[in-house]
């Protein structure tokens, strides 16, 4: 996958996460501005993980998301197609069912999760339509999903702004944590390319998600989008 691809051949794009897996989670705290942690925060509150309960970590990485939800009592299973981000993490967390899983191909029977979460992995999946119909598969009904992704600002002339710092300034900054930084020029051209907060709800929507809504974190930098399976 070269620089500007947003072909999303899955294997390259594992490996490209397999290469920055050590530093991942400082290098997102630098490039956010500090907002990363203040976002999962808000997934966590989102996703209201109860005790007993089983929520499936998509994406998870080195499982920093995954966290919040086993602190709140609930069996979480962090999974990702990274090798190299679930070998970090299970040096860091070894207690926790890490498993490699594609979003378009999940290993879980249907009917499982009491919730299914991903954070800034969404967009990272070669067919979005097809991952939102395996997380609905493998969701119980009534329950939920919580997708955290980048999105649209919601004012003009910032959203003017956070394009240019995507393009311009990203790069350079993750060049000073990062070993790998063309990874963030691309992960800047998918946040560009993504689609916008009424864009994914329809998404959601096409792939049987009821109830679903939005809400915008740092000016629409990120949203939050929640959906309900029917009972």
């Amino acid at each position: 996958m070269t620089r500007a691809s947003l072909d999303k051949q899955p294997h390259e794009v594992a490996s490209m996460f397999d290469d920055v897996a050590e530093r991942y989670d400082l290098t997102n705290d630098v490039i956010s501005l500090g907002q990363a942690r203040l976002w999962r925060k808000e997934v966590a509150r989102a996703v209201d993980a109860r005790p007993a309960q089983k929520v499936l970590d998509l994406a998870a990485g080195t499982a920093t998301s995954s966290g919040p939800f086993a602190q709140a009592g609930a069996y979480v299973v962090p999974c990702d197609f990274s090798l190299g981000m679930l070998r970090v993490g299970k040096q860091r967390h070894p207690w926790m069912p890490f498993t490699a899983g594609d979003a378009m191909k999940l290993p879980f029977k249907d009917d499982t999760f009491d919730a299914v979460t991903i954070s800034f992995g969404l967009r990272n999946v070669q067919d979005t339509d097809a991952a939102l119909r395996e997380m609905y598969r493998v969701t119980r009904p009534g329950g939920r999903v919580v997708i955290c992704e980048f999105s649209e600002p919601t004012w003009g002339p910032f959203r003017t702004v956070y394009i240019e710092y995507l393009m311009r300034a990203l790069p350079p900054v993750a060049r000073t944590v990062c070993s790998n930084p063309d990874a963030y020029v691309y992960l800047a051209e998918s946040i560009r390319s993504w689609p916008n907060q009424p864009q994914l709800a329809a998404r959601l929507q096409g792939a049987g998600w009821s109830k679903v809504a939005y809400r915008n974190l740092t000016g629409g930098v990120v949203a939050l989008h929640r959906g309900f399976k029917q009972s």
